[in-house]
């Protein structure tokens, strides 16, 4: 019987180690642990006594990410990705429409298309090491959560850079900014909150340029104070333009509502309103918060090469430890500026 028991016990402590990713020895030695009366709390647990509480409770964490599903409505052209740049087609004017005429022979133009040659931006994340003793100890794969840890981050930092590039740098014409009509937020830097007829100006302009508005291509990527303050401020918003079981906005006023709280900010410069530089420090007195819209057919995204840089531990005698870091190239752009635009937050005056 006890050669029976001692057999049962191996077997399943290593079928329970290799199940779990725990050291086999560690499983076997667990396993008799529980089946020996009156043997010390903790006493048969593998490296520090708590180890296996860790295995049974131990949970991975992963840090919250923004929504960046407004990317999915911008078309990818990564097949006219070469060496890390794309190469696009600038077709010239437009051939002029005669009415009734009746002299001829009919004028004929040449037209001169230009190739655009516009290189990826380059992402890189910082590199993670996990030493040989913490997989060892850990109840769960450490290096797979650091990998996909990685991609999220690039993910992350790619949906930041593409809507900088999105939203306008100032206001002309073609590129629209306007600022918010509402209420006072009652904020110490007050603002005007964002209201349905800001969204209907927004509207206006676009109908104005000619930008398609019945296709659901019109993409309105609001930041959380706008979207909070249509929650807040517009019983008909709330009822009848968000779902109910989700949260999420339905469409309104011919876009496509997504939220995103990572979008550029704008400030006054020389008494103009410009978007705040690419990586630009906060400046809580002079940032004005902004949402932004454009004709997702005239956006394109394209991805190039995506390289992980790994060295494993035993190639590292020093800190016996793997190191892993990524490379991914990337870029979202305008094809063409018009119908691109924002919706600013604007500041309430100082009495």
């Amino acid at each position: 019987m006890v050669m029976c028991c001692l057999a049962l016990t191996f077997s399943g402590g290593a079928l329970i180690g290799a199940v779990v990713s725990y050291p086999i020895t560690g499983g076997i030695i667990t396993a008799i642990g529980s089946l020996l009366p009156g043997a010390p709390a903790g006493s048969l647990m593998v490296g520090s006594g708590s180890i296996l509480e860790e295995y049974w409770t131990g949970e991975l964490i992963k840090k919250l990410r923004a929504d960046t599903s407004w990317m999915s409505t911008i078309g990818a052209r990564n097949e006219l990705v070469n060496n890390n740049a794309i190469h696009m087609v600038d077709v010239g004017v437009d051939p002029e429409v005669l009415i009734n005429n009746t002299t001829y022979p009919i004028p004929t133009f040449g037209r001169t298309d230009e190739d655009i040659s516009i290189s990826l931006d380059k992402f890189d994340t910082t590199n993670t090491k996990v030493s040989k003793d913490e997989l060892y100890a850990l109840s769960y794969d450490k290096n797979g959560s650091v990998i996909e840890q990685h991609g999220l981050a690039l993910i992350d930092k790619e949906a930041k850079k593409s809507a900088h590039s999105l939203a306008p740098d100032h206001a002309t014409d073609e590129t629209p900014i306007l600022l918010t009509t509402g209420d006072n937020n009652g904020r110490p830097q007050a603002r005007k909150r964002l209201t349905l007829n800001d969204i209907i100006d927004a509207k206006e302009r676009l109908d104005e340029l000619l930008i398609p508005g019945d296709d659901g291509q019109r993409i309105l990527v609001l930041c959380a104070q706008h979207y909070n303050d249509l929650l807040r401020k517009d019983e008909m918003f709330l009822k009848q333009f968000r779902d109910t079981a989700t949260g999420k906005a339905l469409p309104l006023m011919g876009f496509s509502l997504y939220q995103y709280n990572l979008a550029p900010n704008y400030k006054i410069v020389t008494g103009a309103l410009k978007k705040k530089a690419w990586g630009a420090a906060a400046e809580p007195d002079v940032d004005q918060n902004a949402s932004f819209f454009f004709y997702a057919p005239r956006a394109f995204q394209a991805t190039g090469t995506l390289d992980m840089f790994y060295r494993i531990a035993s190639l590292d005698p020093e800190n016996r430890q793997n190191t892993v870091g990524f490379q991914q190239y990337h870029i979202c752009l305008p094809k063409q500026l018009t119908g691109f635009g924002a919706l600013v937050s604007d500041f309430v005056p100082q009495t």
